[in-house]
């Protein structure tokens, strides 16, 4: 059994031993909403960095995405992609051998005017391209612009293959000739202008499969931010990210990192800008910098900064509501949430503000407008808890859950169970409990009968390749279960998901009849026997709980660290009552096994004790694993109460199948066998006795036939 309060590095040093047939440290447990409820209420988890920074940008009409063929996630603002693979693949597209051969000929030369002699035969365009190209490699950044222009002036007919080429590197050459020595902004501006035409080159349907369209994006940043502007820089690569582009989203992170390093005296005005409070505020809710633990001095300096550059500012109320309630500052976040409007995070900031101040009534309906407000598909990916449990965040799902609390509370029990159920796998482990441990039996069914359509059974090889099931069958298993276990077992099979376990499910029900209908103590035996057998041997998919104890959820390979439920602030009598009534019986991991260890008593119970069934049952009980107080306990009655069997001596291991047949013969000798004990000290006289007294029968009833004869 793993627990997940361990020192992970404890527990992975654990499984290197000899103690089992583990194979790792085990899963990542998914958090759960009701293992510290206050904690759950009070906390605004972080936000995600890539979701915030896709409301900075704004997608561009006809530029299409990015696709693989030029994703490269490993390139940073300032840096250029190796394009030089993609870019001699692309410029042999479309040509002939002879033209692929001259233009890689043309492209090792040094002297961009060569290149125009050399490449007479090719076609102006690619001509006049290759020869700027080589002129940029050079160093030869003006000559480079020329030619490139060149090309641009070209009729359009004429240039479908390089137009956007020629754009692009002349955005590239004039930026750095902006850095030369006396150069002037227009330079900016100008290498600003041919990015633009790039873009729009691109978008009218010039040839660009080196997606440069994107690129651009990138690129015109870098020449804004030199140029001071960093709102319209911020504005450029979140649109690149838009778009696709992982050179847009670390760009930002970048630009994050150049803004946090900065003295308080360069910030503090660049913090005046919309775009950069923005980018700020969208790192500070991510937690981009840190996750547990201090928090870096810089974290700390932006959110002073950030605090006193937007006081009075109503944009992006809800996000700077969101990172003051991060850190404690409540009465700035109820301030700014009074400009917030009616986003689903700020009324998940109310309903939390509204739980600070004891009033139930105004969260919960906070709450429900949280959850309306919140797009269905809205997720902020996955986040790591202080426990290190994951949490896949889709606000809707989270907001419902944290009502699910206030639910419960009140005693609403279905619907708490329904707003942790519509999560589906999210939030899985805590519909589990309230489905198993909160709803009585015909809540639970009648939910179920009525909103959760069995899904199609996954197919013999999705079973064998461990396809998980769908929430829905993991809920009807978990009622067969509970069905089975509170002994409706005429209700139960259907519910399971697949015709196996159905099955298996309608003979334990038989077998459990029959062990209390039967009259004959030997069909009793029978069937709680092999009711113990299926009890023991498929006890998870059947009666297992799919939580605590059993967590059939990870088919008992592992369990989580459980607390006594008790009567507090969110957790009202009445669902501590119902927990506690619907405990396992015993509450003891696997207590299945001890179910198949009374069923088996039972069944001893029922035979003859000087028979084979009744050795052989215990012996078998024996070797289930259940403990070490069981299996001697098991053994101590057969020694006992059993008789000599040959293969005592391998008890609990070596275990012949019960006789229950010839065990039928033994309830004679066995109801004998106490006359025969008291009579054998008179077995001589008994004997003599006998002859006189057969003797005796026999003379009468020769007289008397005699008698009819004569008459």
């Amino acid at each position: 059994m793993f627990t997940r309060n361990w020192p992970r590095h404890l527990l992975c040093l654990s499984l290197g031993l000899p103690l089992g047939t583990a194979q790792a440290c085990g899963p990542d447990f998914p958090m759960r909403l009701l293992d510290n409820r206050g904690q759950s209420l009070a906390e605004l988890p972080e936000g995600n960095f890539i979701f915030e920074i896709n409301r900075l940008g704004h997608a561009i009409t006809g530029l299409k995405n990015v696709t693989a063929a030029t994703l490269n996630p490993n390139v940073g603002y300032g840096d250029m992609p190796d394009h030089a693979e993609q870019r001699d693949t692309a410029e042999q597209a479309g040509l002939t051998a002879g033209q692929q051969a001259r233009v890689k000929q043309l492209r090792n030369l040094t002297d961009a005017r060569q290149v125009e002699i050399q490449g007479a035969d090719l076609s102006a365009e690619l001509k006049l391209y290759l020869a700027g190209a080589v002129a940029f490699n050079a160093g030869d950044h003006g000559l480079a612009v020329e030619y490139f222009q060149k090309v641009l002036a070209l009729p359009a007919d004429e240039r479908r293959l390089r137009s956007t080429w020629a754009a692009y590197s002349s955005g590239r050459a004039l930026f750095a000739m902006s850095a030369e020595a006396d150069a002037g902004p227009e330079l900016l501006e100008q290498s600003r202008k041919a990015f633009e035409q790039a873009r729009q080159l691109s978008i009218d349907g010039f040839s660009d499969p080196l997606e440069l369209g994107v690129a651009s994006l990138g690129e015109e940043a870098r020449v804004v931010r030199s140029a001071g502007d960093w709102n319209h820089a911020i504005e450029l690569y979140a649109t690149q990210n838009l778009h696709g582009s992982a050179v847009g989203y670390t760009s930002l992170k970048l630009l994050m990192n150049d803004l946090a390093a900065m003295p308080e005296d360069q910030l503090a005005p660049l913090l005046k800008g919309k775009t950069v409070q923005q980018l700020v505020t969208a790192s500070l809710i991510s937690r981009m910098g840190w996750s547990f633990g201090d928090q870096p001095p810089n974290e700390l300096k932006l959110i002073k900064l950030l605090q006193n550059s937007t006081r009075g500012s109503l944009e992006n109320a809800d996000r700077l509501a969101a990172v003051n309630y991060q850190q404690g500052d409540y009465t700035s976040a109820k301030a700014f949430l009074e400009h917030a409007g009616d986003g689903g995070l700020a009324w998940w900031l109310r309903a939390k503000l509204a739980m600070r101040d004891g009033d139930k009534t105004a969260a919960a309906a906070a709450y429900a407008k949280a959850a309306q407000a919140f797009p269905q598909n809205e997720s902020w990916g996955e986040r790591r808890t202080p426990d290190w449990d994951y949490e896949t965040l889709q606000p809707k799902c989270r907001v419902e859950g944290e009502s699910a609390i206030l639910a419960l509370q009140r005693g609403d029990y279905l619907q708490a169970f329904d707003q942790l159920y519509r999560s589906k796998d999210i939030y899985w482990f805590d519909a589990a409990t309230v489905a198993e441990r909160v709803l009585t039996l015909d809540e639970l069914k009648q939910y179920v009968d009525t909103q959760v359509p069995a899904p199609p059974a996954l197919t013999r090889q999705e079973r064998d390749n461990y396809v998980p099931l769908p929430v829905a069958a993991k809920l009807r298993n978990l009622l067969g279960r509970r069905l089975l276990r509170e002994e409706r077992y005429d209700e139960a099979p259907g519910y399971f998901d697949n015709s196996e376990l159905q099955a298996k499910a309608k003979w334990y029900g038989e077998l459990r009849n029959d062990a209390e209908s039967k009259w004959w103590p030997t069909k009793r035996a029978f069937a709680y026997y092999h009711a113990a057998t299926l009890a023991r041997f498929e006890g998870m998919a059947l009666l297992g709980y799919e939580m605590s104890p059993d967590y059939a959820t990870f088919g008992g390979n592992y369990s989580l660290e459980s607390s006594e439920l008790k009567v507090g602030p969110l957790v009202a009598e009445d669902e501590v009552r119902r927990q506690q009534a619907s405990a396992a019986q015993p509450d003891q991991r696997y207590h299945y096994r001890y179910v198949a260890n009374e069923f088996a008593s039972r069944a001893a119970d029922n035979l003859p004790h000087t028979s084979q069934a009744f050795a052989a049952v215990l012996c078998a009980a024996a070797g289930w694993n259940t403990g070490a107080e069981e299996k001697s306990a098991f053994y101590q009655r057969y020694v006992k109460e059993g008789p000599y069997v040959p293969w005592a001596i391998f008890f609990g291991e070596r275990c012949p199948y019960p006789d229950f047949q010839n065990a039928d013969r033994r309830y004679v000798t066995q109801a004998l066998a106490p006359v025969r004990s008291a009579l054998r000290p008179y077995k001589r006289g008994l004997q003599v006795g006998g002859v006189v007294i057969f003797t005796a029968i026999a003379l009468v009833l020769i007289n008397r036939r005699k008698r009819k004869a004569l008459t």
